[in-house]
């Protein structure tokens, strides 16, 4: 048969008793923790006038904002018509339907709303924030393979997955291939440009780079992922997450030109 068998992972990390701790959220939380500490460790190293306490709270901002951004994204662009015909469904976030995208939006308004309350330039904080998000994608995409889900179209290419809730069809484990290009590839890239003095000092600029980088591996990886059932295909052949992506495209292109300017006015 053509296809790599599913490997069978439960879902489920460990349980105690009736509570079952699950692979999706210890996503989460290796993400948030060792994006902390990256970030409280680049604090330290570049004196960029923030405190542990700062840290601290601004991973719980994040933290917020990923939750909060990601369920009210899902619901708004990929829920359909269940949560309004039954709202209180909207909070059971146990039963999976989180956005990145939504995600995104919701970590820009609370990192906002915290660069305000503690005075410090909100880019400032976006670019050092930045470099750590792709940890949280990583281990994300990890899980969503784990859990059997988000998986491609179906495919001959060697490497195929026969997922069991894709019908034992062989599929492009684009779970796979997210977690490579929105994890690895663009954690390296953003780490290397935060060693760069340049990078570093132009404000914004790591901030329009993560969200650049992120779209377009979003708009490339979408070209293998199975579109959401319950909204197909939509303008132009598009997906909803290809649609979501052109904004965040224009507004990395416009942040990275912005200190590219900026920069050229200095010289």
């Amino acid at each position: 048969m053509v296809g790599l068998a599913y490997p069978e992972i439960s879902p489920i990390f460990f349980s105690i008793g009736p509570i079952a701790v699950r692979w999706y959220s210890m996503a989460y939380l290796f993400g948030i923790l060792f994006g902390w500490w990256l970030a409280s460790a680049r604090i330290k190293k570049y004196n960029l006038g923030l405190t542990k306490q700062n840290c601290e709270d601004a991973a719980f901002a994040v933290t917020l904002g990923i939750i909060l951004g990601g369920r009210i994204g899902y619901i708004l662009f990929y829920g359909g018509a269940q949560y309004w015909q039954n709202p209180l469904e909207m909070l059971a976030i146990w039963h999976g339907g989180m956005s990145f995208h939504g995600g995104i939006i919701g970590v820009i308004v609370a990192l906002l709303i915290f660069a305000k309350m503690i005075k410090y330039p909100f880019l400032k904080l976006t670019d050092l924030v930045a470099p750590v998000v792709p940890i949280g994608i990583f281990f994300g995409r990890l899980a969503n393979f784990i859990n059997d889900e988000l998986w491609g179209r179906v495919t001959d290419v060697a490497w195929a997955v026969r997922f069991p809730r894709g019908g034992y069809l062989p599929r492009h484990p684009s779970q796979i291939y997210e977690a490579c290009l929105e994890g690895i590839c663009l954690f390296i890239v953003l780490n290397l440009m935060w060693r760069n003095k340049w990078c570093r000092e132009n404000t914004g600029f790591i901030s329009g780079a993560f969200l650049l980088g992120y779209a377009l591996c979003r708009l490339a990886v979408e070209q293998f992922r199975e579109p959401d059932a319950q909204l197909g295909f939509l303008w132009l052949g598009m997906t909803m997450g290809q649609w979501l992506s052109v904004p965040i495209t224009l507004l990395g292109l416009w942040l990275c030109g912005r200190c590219f300017l900026h920069s050229a006015a200095k010289n």
